[in-house]
């Protein structure tokens, strides 16, 4: 039997094939973190894999965030699955049970424990010694301790006993028990790439309770000096082995997370973060050899393998959490009965819901439909009753046809018209009243020569012209004086193109670095505080230790908003 686990970073890792990628494994067992992925979001040809049976738990709270998922040979499918460590995700009797003391939680952290989607449980049969016996898979993603959070780490502690209180209490119903994915926490220092403060490494509330988890007694006969610098202080007696350092107690630069900004993976100046937990006895007599596997890209982090000398029992059916049984899946016509529900379980239902789960989409879709939006003093109904729509309705559209009948309708030949265009239009001054005696005169000035009237009108007619004559030479000096100042209005109006190659001068020209003397990469700030948005230069190498020649030098500069 072969095991892997792997953070995927985004469900998105296995859009050239999912079968393809989990066949190239060769295992039984492949558990991922981090899917990043919603039911409503999830796709058939991610959850039904040929030749796989898949279990999956989804994030409620938020979209795009956290989920794990576990695929299991047909030859290796559990007995039982469950979603979560606290019980409180279970909508069938089958269930793995076993959930040790969970007194010291309140119920209101149970449920906010459970509902990012950070754990799946399959329970499998295997062929032992004596018998067949039972082995229990908890596949987790334990959060990330974020430093501008502080509940943040609180709740990752909080996690870690969860998990500690239903690892054992699954190992005391007499099951073994591995517990795999991404921890979040460097044990040692020498799981670290450049570890901090080495003497005060695992003070760290994390790393403590990793010590308290795991058993800190000496694997395959190693000394305490041969150990290096595993202290005594750690040796707590835990239940669990780290599967990896009984196998390799002192390989160094055996990373399995590094950052992608930094391009750190062409250093490999990274962590290991991700393990696969067993109790000794499944360790010492069972596992063969753990390894990790760098060569595989696509994310963010590696795989981990584990090989052990046995061979799993494969179950009849699959339990109720396979994807194989979503009804979006199952390739089933709903009945129509089943879209109808009375007026009480309504209320059962929202009665349910304060009781579920914050931020779970089946809560979210009972908000929106069964609740009221409030917005001010005034209460917006999502879906009002068909007799108040019916007469808002009737309403609009009685008030758009009075709209529309009082406008008087526009004769289809007054499209075809040709339309005067007037680049100047005159100033109220040189716009007289129709019907008036300039107005006529001016019309007929335009029509007649610029410079002279008929002979047979009167002398009034002749001053009444004389004026015409002169509005309108006016008129023509004002138009000729408008056409050749256009440029400089239009130029004073809108921006010129001296003044766009201003604003839009590209990025600046990037420093050369002091220790290779090679053009830097322009980075810029999106952590919040005084300096978000702010752009700076570093070297363009990726990030390494210090003592690496290859890797990134300490240079540092900020732009400067005047260049």
């Amino acid at each position: 039997m072969k095991i892997v686990t792997w953070n995927i970073n985004g469900i998105r890792t296995f859009k050239s094939g999912i079968k393809k990628i989990l066949d190239s494994f060769e295992a039984d067992i492949i558990c991922v973190q981090e899917t990043k992925v919603t039911r409503d979001l999830l796709e058939e040809s991610t959850a039904i894999v040929d030749g796989y049976n898949s279990y999956f738990s989804f994030s409620r709270g938020r979209s795009g965030y956290s989920g794990v998922a576990t695929y299991c040979k047909d030859r290796a499918t559990p007995f039982l699955a469950e979603e979560g460590l606290t019980g409180l995700l279970i909508t069938h009797e089958e269930a793995v049970g076993c959930y040790g003391d969970q007194l010291e939680f309140s119920s209101e952290e149970l449920l906010a424990l459970d509902n990012e989607g950070r754990a799946v449980i399959t329970q499998h049969h295997f062929t032992g010694a004596d018998a067949p016996q039972t082995l229990s898979v908890i596949n987790v993603y334990c959060p990330r301790a974020d430093p501008d959070k502080p509940e943040r780490k609180q709740y990752k502690l909080q996690f870690y006993k969860l998990l500690q209180s239903r690892a054992e209490a699954i190992l005391r119903s007499g099951s073994h028990v591995i517990v795999l994915g991404d921890v979040n926490t460097s044990h040692r220092p020498i799981d670290h790439c450049d570890p901090e403060d080495v003497d005060n490494f695992e003070d760290n509330p994390a790393r403590k309770w990793l010590d308290h988890f795991l058993s800190g007694a000496l694997e395959n006969g190693d000394t305490e000096d041969q150990f290096g610098n595993i202290s005594q202080k750690s040796a707590s007696g835990g239940k669990f082995v780290d599967s990896f350092r009984h196998f390799h107690p002192k390989r160094s630069d055996a990373f399995t997370c590094w950052s992608t900004m930094t391009g750190a993976r062409q250093t490999n100046y990274g962590t290991r973060i991700d393990y696969i937990f067993s109790n000794r006895f499944l360790v010492e007599n069972v596992f063969s050899g753990v390894d990790i596997m760098p060569e595989v890209e696509g994310s963010d982090h590696c795989p981990v393998w584990a090989q052990l000398s046995c061979t799993l029992l494969p179950s009849p059916k699959f339990p109720p959490l396979c994807t194989r049984h979503m009804p979006e899946f199952i390739g089933r016509q709903l009945k129509l009965s089943g879209f109808f529900v009375k007026v009480s379980e309504k209320q059962n239902i929202l009665k349910g819901y304060k009781e579920s789960l914050p931020g779970s989409q089946e809560a979210g879709e009972i908000r929106e439909n069964m609740n009221p939006v409030v917005q001010g003093n005034n209460i917006i109904k999502k879906r009002p009753a068909d007799k108040e729509a019916e007469t808002k309705a009737h309403k609009a559209k009685k008030s758009k046809l009075t709209k529309t009948e009082t406008k008087p309708q526009n004769n289809l030949l007054a499209f075809f018209k040709p339309k005067q265009t007037q680049l100047n239009p005159p100033s109220p001054e040189l716009n007289p009243d129709p019907g008036s005696e300039s107005s006529a005169c001016l019309t007929n000035a335009i029509l007649a020569d610029d410079t002279h009237c008929n002979s047979t009108q009167t002398k009034s007619s002749d001053v009444a012209l004389d004026t015409c004559v002169s509005v309108v030479t006016e008129t023509k000096n004002q138009d000729k004086q408008d056409k050749e100042t256009a440029p400089v209005e239009m130029c004073r109006k809108g921006p010129c193109s001296s003044f766009w190659k201003e604003v839009l001068r590209g990025p600046p020209q990037p420093p050369l670095c002091k220790s290779h003397n090679e053009p830097c990469v322009l980075r810029t700030v999106k952590k919040a505080g005084p300096n978000l948005g702010r752009q700076f230069f570093v070297c363009a190498r990726p990030q390494g230790h210090a003592s690496n020649p290859q890797a990134r030098c300490n240079f540092f500069t900020w732009v400067d908003k005047g260049k």
